[in-house]
């Protein structure tokens, strides 16, 4: 079963971008159920993309797939005119679309460092200049990382790019308001990557306050918390369990001479 623009033509919509997999594809999902309409960017996926929108589709949402190069800045402002074109009732965009590899500043060479930066950084800046120009009303949800509260120099671009999309995040919130509401997520231990082992995950639960790895419904519930939430903007609603509270640093009440 296929949609159109016109079947809906004043439903509210949500541009996702990074939407077929992962933690996009969770998101887009979560907005189908609470009754968005879908603009569904992926990059390379085009299979798990088909697989999102049908899922989308069932849930009786209509779902427009975009495919996009994020590293491509000229094509940045096109991607929300065809996610309006596809719904004209956008008024939601989220940053979801990631690069993550790490790399310590000793290793980082330049390609990597701008692919890093172009995804995770300049990709939401432009798209949500694109989305105030061209829509000018509603919200922009930057999905960031509880790695900013720290300085773990093992993932230098990767972190420094989500560090600046914070501070994106607060500065754009003061110059678009009050036609935009630009608000971030911050996920810790949620979906790690296939790569990481069962004794990984369990190690990164002990350094967890509350104990336990993340589920998809902790970043989706606080997606539609700040959408529904009219008076927050430029926050960052870090979800991860309390773990980036933990980083005290060195002081005299651990100091042990014995130690040293």
């Amino acid at each position: 079963m296929t949609f159109s623009h016109l079947d809906h033509p004043t439903r509210p919509a949500a541009l996702v971008t990074g939407g077929a997999v992962r933690l996009g594809r969770a998101i887009a999902l979560d907005l189908a159920a609470a009754g968005y309409d879908i603009a569904l960017h992926y990059g390379h996926s085009a299979a798990a993309a088909n697989e999102t929108a049908e899922a989308i589709r069932a849930l009786g949402r209509s779902c427009h797939p975009v495919q996009q190069d994020l590293t491509v800045a000229e094509a940045l402002p096109t991607l929300v005119a065809r996610a309006r074109e596809a719904l004209p009732g956008l008024a939601v965009l989220i940053n979801s679309a990631s690069a993550y590899q790490q790399a310590a500043i000793a290793t980082t060479t330049v390609a990597l460092f701008d692919q890093q930066l172009a995804v995770n950084l300049r990709a939401p800046f432009f798209l949500t200049q694109a989305f105030a120009q061209q829509v000018g009303q509603g919200q922009v949800i930057n999905i960031i990382d509880n790695k900013i509260a720290f300085n773990q120099f093992q993932y230098a671009a990767y972190l420094l790019a989500k560090q600046a999309l914070a501070d994106f995040t607060r500065m754009a919130a003061v110059e678009f308001a009050p036609g935009l509401r630009v608000n971030g997520v911050a996920p810790g231990v949620v979906l790690p990557a296939v790569t990481r082992s069962a004794e990984y995950i369990a190690w990164r639960v002990t350094g967890i306050p509350v104990q336990r790895q993340g589920q998809v419904e902790d970043v989706t519930q606080a997606v539609r918390y700040l959408l529904s939430a009219s008076f927050i903007t430029g926050q960052i609603l870090t979800v991860d369990g309390g773990e980036s509270l933990t980083n005290i640093g060195q002081n005299a009440a651990q100091f042990d001479p014995q130690k040293v």
